[in-house]
């Protein structure tokens, strides 16, 4: 990679950063390490945010019924993933990454640092902030890892496999933090602690941005200055007339949060249904590229259905752990938002695992349809599992033993490893070549749409059995997997050059 270097600062991170860390280039580090805080902050945030939604005002929650809980929680991670999709746009033509990323931890620890103050208005501030910034953030770091590698770096695997377990070990810490200052302090209290960690993550990303390759450019295909102050007005605009539309209609009693996650479960569905469509018509999308676009569009919906699974280990699951699962194991009593670390600590135990699996497996690992068919079916059988344990009581004052849910993560985490790591490769590899650099967000709005349907489907909570909530979504995730696996043989004819 060659860059013209701006500024006092040389664009280049120095030679000898080449093989720093464990072998990897020293930015790997820096990336990294902003990427465990990161996700520190927002999934310890989200571990005790169905709580704090659910618990009740005189304990210093929100008092919400546990469905609505739910729903609202899962709107939450619908907007993050939507934003994510501006996100990668607004770094590509206007900020570059290097400022997309910073402005994004400024945005999300500014969101946190609202959400400690313990009031309604500054909550939901905070959550605009945080969903905001993690769409700035959340994009774009993973493609400044890939521009710390030249595109022959045979490295390139491994440092992504040290980079994603970054993200694992801040998924592990955070509940941890969170949790235990949520249940002993108050939910405002662990809120600020996620704002430390995003701190400590900016401070570590601005002390080691002399190791990130390109930091001084701005964007890779910027708009020229015109476009560009048409651009950024626009986009002020909007986002004016949005806050005024939307705070007049809410004082006008229209803009309930019922038809506020409706909204954004509605946009959920049109904007990949949309994407779909102008990828499949565009006269730059040849006719070898528009039939790989068909499998894809399978793995697109089979993403979707694991991940309605997996973002309900940070709502329903969370509320059931609260309310009908044993908090102690060996003797040692926890919080239930504890149970969110064991996600985290199962990928981080099973990736190097996993990956050892394949690479012994050489040629005759299976087809990458199969392995995201057999991660949906893990998701199904994750929840599945609990119909167990939540079967056969009289009234909903049961305790199950924790190993129940511990067993359900360890299902859901190796699904996770299996869907999420093939998922992303075969997005970048089957995605048209006039949409490469928006392969992200194809897989941001698979995201958005499981988050979208999930704040939907969550509603249920509560008002049906457990077993019958469970059991029922768990089987429509097995069903689905059986019926990627069942059209493997085409998957494998159709998508040339995934194996």
């Amino acid at each position: 990679m060659s860059h013209t270097a701006t500024g006092t600062e040389p664009a280049q991170p120095p030679p000898e950063d080449d093989h720093a860390f464990f072998g990897q280039p020293r930015g790997l580090m820096t990336l990294s390490g902003l990427e465990v805080w990161e996700r520190f902050s927002f999934l310890g945030m989200q571990a005790i945010l169905v709580l704090f939604f659910a618990d009740k005002v005189s304990d210093g929650g929100m008092g919400m019924d546990p469905g609505t809980a739910a729903s609202v929680s899962a709107a939450y991670g619908t907007l993050v993933y939507l934003v994510s999709v501006a996100g990668g746009w607004l770094a590509d033509r206007i900020l570059g990454s290097y400022r997309a990323v910073l402005y994004g931890g400024v945005l999300i620890a500014c969101g946190h640092y609202a959400m400690a103050v313990p009031t309604a208005t500054m909550t939901w501030v905070g959550l605009g902030l945080i969903s905001a910034g993690t769409g700035l953030l959340k994009p774009n770091v993973a493609s400044m890892v890939g521009k710390l590698y030249r595109t022959e770096d045979q490295r390139r695997d491994a440092g992504f496999a040290l980079y994603y377990m970054g993200i694992n070990i801040g998924a592990f810490a955070g509940p941890l933090v969170t949790g235990w200052l949520g249940e002993h302090a108050s939910w405002h209290w662990g809120f600020s602690a996620a704002a430390v960690g995003m701190t400590l993550g900016l401070i570590q990303y601005v002390a080691g941005r002399r190791h990130l390759a390109g930091r001084k450019h701005a964007a890779e295909y910027a708009l020229a200055p015109g476009p560009m102050r048409r651009a950024v007005l626009t986009i002020a605009a909007g986002v004016v007339v949005a806050a005024l539309v939307a705070t007049a209609l809410a004082l006008a009693g229209w803009l309930t949060m019922d038809r506020f996650v409706d909204v954004l479960t509605l946009v959920s569905v049109i904007a990949p249904v949309v994407y779909f469509v102008v990828m499949f018509r565009s006269p730059r999308v040849t006719p070898e590229e528009r039939g790989r676009l068909r499998p894809y569009v399978v793995l697109f919906l089979a993403s979707v259905v694991f991940n309605f699974i997996l973002f309900q280990a940070y709502s329903t699951m969370m509320l059931l752990a609260s309310t009908n699962a044993r908090t102690e194991i060996f003797g040692f009593h926890f919080p239930a938002s504890w149970y969110a670390s064991a996600l985290g600590a199962f990928e981080v135990a099973l990736a190097p695992v996993v990956a050892a699996v394949w690479a012994r497996m050489g040629p005759r690992q299976p087809h990458a349809s199969n392995k995201i068919a057999i991660g949906v079916i893990l998701g199904g059988l994750s929840f599945l599992l609990m119909v167990i344990p939540t079967s056969g009581h009289a009234d909903d004052t049961y305790r199950m033993a924790a190993w129940w849910i511990v067993g359900s993560y360890l299902l859901l985490g190796l699904g996770d490893i299996l869907l999420e790591t093939s998922g992303m490769s075969a997005t970048t590899k089957l995605a048209p070549k006039a949409f490469a650099s928006q392969t992200m967000a194809l897989w941001f709005l698979s995201l958005a749409l499981a988050n979208g349907i999930q704040a939907q489907i969550v509603k249920l909570y509560g008002e049906v059995s457990n077993p019958a909530y469970f059991g029922v979504n768990g089987a429509i995730a097995v069903a689905a997997g059986v019926a990627v696996i069942a059209a493997a043989p085409w998957l494998k004819r159709t998508m040339h050059p995934v194996h």
